[in-house]
């Protein structure tokens, strides 16, 4: 993955930078000794890494302005990091950078169940939001696979979903407001308690930024009544394609289950194989969980039985107990840890029309075979937000770059049926050189004259989202510009 040539003055100055640092927020929150630093070389991308000048681990809205501010005068780049869970290489450094870490910024600083609201710092994991509030009989919506470590500030940079957005939506539907701090050392509000704030929706513009206009500090969520009642099915198929006509079906049919998630034979080996769910034999299941009271379930839960039944399924298994529900639960909960066993793998994010799943899904397979790579699909069904894993061996020369041209031919597939290029992950690195494939030169203008306006110098989260022969002549003419 090529990245850009580190500022060679910026890593010159690198003592003064750190003393500078410690300064402002006290020498047991910076890092710079480069043993200690490697921890924070690479994310969950971790084919490519890359070790940072330094990292500062504030605790406070105001640390992390003053963070910025001696970095803003020193020009130096800055790299927000959460949990450093991203699969797109959202928060890989460059050997210029000081990565800001918000793991520390854990707290709940308000609950306000009256008007449904829970305001945190940026670093708090997203499971332990919902955890919070759970005994009063709320929830937060958004679920991401990696839940239990990922951070609320990462969530919003790369607008995450997870298994339940089908019916509640991704961060975007549950954000209502942010603290941000721009490079400046500037520390603005963007939203508040209703989720609407005069003026242009800046907060809609933030969220999905992937760390490119400022640093997201804390979060007011929208939380939520926890449903009277949930119940999954899981529905087995002898074809990949046949699982995703019926997906395509029940969306047709008006049905609004609160996740629909899909797994193919790989990954249905996998996960028994790990976690022991119990899972029939066959080529591709559908885990569908509806909500509701007793007899709203009951209804929902026979109309897509008539649909599935359409389709021939190999299995239609009903859950009658909590115990069969974590069950069924559990091996599309370990997935991407059960796919671990099976080698090395990079996790795509591409998302597509749910009329489109048969099409894309016979197209994965025989680009499979094309590049004599191995591919499992577990993804997020209901709204088209495909997870491929391909499987390679990161020891073997050349098997990383057949790897990437393979999934740059998947995204690129999902483009071409009227899709994007991520639901969740972002483009960090991973996706940047195939922005091209989805827009256009005026486009990309329009999307950097927006960081233009927030971050003049261009000193956030470089090397990431725009391709470098774009923004890098960009970056370099206003890095030191007055």
């Amino acid at each position: 993955m090529l990245m850009p040539v580190p500022d060679a003055g910026v890593i010159a100055r690198r003592e003064l930078i750190v003393a500078r640092l410690r300064a402002v927020i006290g020498a047991g929150t910076v890092i710079d000794d480069p043993v200690e630093a490697r921890a924070y070389e690479c994310d969950a991308l971790s084919a490519y890494r890359c070790p940072p000048l330094a990292v500062a681990l504030p605790t406070t809205t105001e640390e992390v302005a003053a963070i910025l501010r001696v970095c803003h005068e020193e020009r130096v780049p800055v790299v927000p990091r959460g949990a450093g869970t991203s699969l797109a290489g959202g928060s890989m450094p460059t050997a210029d950078a000081v990565v800001l870490g918000l793991a520390r910024m854990n707290a709940v600083l308000e609950v306000d169940y009256g008007d449904r609201l829970i305001r945190v710092q940026a670093g708090r994991t997203n499971l332990s939001v919902s955890t919070f509030v759970d005994e009063a009989g709320f929830f937060y919506a958004p679920d991401p696979s990696s839940q239990l470590a990922c951070a609320i500030g990462g969530n919003i940079g790369m607008n995450s979903g997870g298994a339940h957005c089908l019916k509640y939506g991704v961060t975007t539907n549950n954000l209502l407001g942010v603290t941000m701090v721009l490079m400046d050392g500037s520390i603005v509000e963007l939203g508040g308690p209703m989720g609407e704030g005069a003026g242009l929706d800046l907060l809609g513009v933030v969220c999905g930024a992937e760390g490119q206009l400022g640093v997201v500090t804390e979060a007011a969520l929208r939380i939520l009544p926890k449903p009277a009642g949930a119940r999954p099915v899981l529905i087995g198929f002898d074809a990949s394609e046949t699982a995703g006509a019926c997906v395509a079906a029940i969306i047709r049919a008006g049905v609004l289950p609160v996740a629909i998630e899909f797994m193919d034979r790989p990954c249905i080996v996998a996960t028994e194989n790990f976690a022991r769910p119990g899972y029939p034999d066959c080529e591709a299941l559908l885990i569908i969980e509806v909500e509701g009271t007793p007899p709203e379930i009951d209804e929902q839960i026979a109309l897509i039985r008539a649909i599935a039944e359409e389709f021939s399924p190999v299995e239609f298994r009903e859950s009658k107990s909590e115990d069969e529900s974590r069950r069924i639960w559990l091996g599309r909960k370990s997935a991407f840890g059960a796919m671990g066993q099976m080698g090395d793998y990079m996790c795509l994010d591409g998302t597509i029309p749910v009329s489109a799943l048969p099409k894309v899904l016979r197209g994965i397979a025989e680009m499979s075979e094309t590049a004599g790579l191995p591919v499992a699909n577990v993804f997020h069904a209901g709204d088209g937000n495909m997870h491929p894993l391909i499987i390679f061996d990161a020891n073997r020369p050349g098997d990383l770059e057949r790897v990437e041209a393979l999934g740059a031919d998947i995204l690129r597939l999902c483009v071409e049926v009227g899709g994007c290029l991520t639901g969740e992950h972002g483009v960090g690195v991973e996706k940047r050189d195939l922005m091209t494939a989805q827009f256009t030169d005026a486009d990309m203008e329009a999307q950097m004259r927006v960081k233009d306006v927030f971050d003049p110098h261009w000193l956030l989260n470089a090397a990431k989202v725009f391709p470098l022969h774009v923004s890098e002549p960009r970056r370099e003419a206003r890095r030191n510009a007055a």
